[in-house]
């Protein structure tokens, strides 16, 4: 089964750091674009962070370009990390991690697997 499988949210006070786990499973990671796209209340989609498998181009979002980044690491090679640092009010949102085609740098009309959504926080 394809799935991603989301972990890591909660509350945090502005100015904090959370991180964001996304585990995949039933299909390869690296054969795809990998990202975060987060809905805050009463608004509508907001692609947050990408990155590309096909050449590993990084697209963030203006509101959170120098605080969010996008990792892996070498033990749990089908998993994607999101930290956040620097937290803001404005960041509060439910946070999907989300799959699409290599070229798509997951827009979310082009998004192929969505995970469950992890609650996002933040206390001003």
């Amino acid at each position: 089964e394809v799935q991603l499988v989301e972990s890591g949210g909660g509350l945090v006070q502005a100015g904090g750091s959370l991180t964001l786990s996304c585990a995949a499973s039933g299909f390869t990671v690296d054969e795809y674009s990998i990202g975060w796209i987060r809905q805050a209340p009463g608004k509508e989609l907001e692609r947050v962070i990408c990155i590309s498998s096909n050449d590993g181009h990084r697209v963030y979002a203006d509101s959170v370009k120098g605080r969010f980044t996008i990792y892996s690491d070498n033990v749990m090679k089908n998993t994607r990390y999101l930290h956040m640092t620097g937290l803001k009010a404005e960041d509060t949102a439910v946070y999907y991690c989300v799959v699409g085609p290599a070229h798509t740098s997951c827009s979310p009309s082009y998004v192929d697997v969505w995970g469950q959504g992890t609650l996002v926080t933040v206390s001003p």
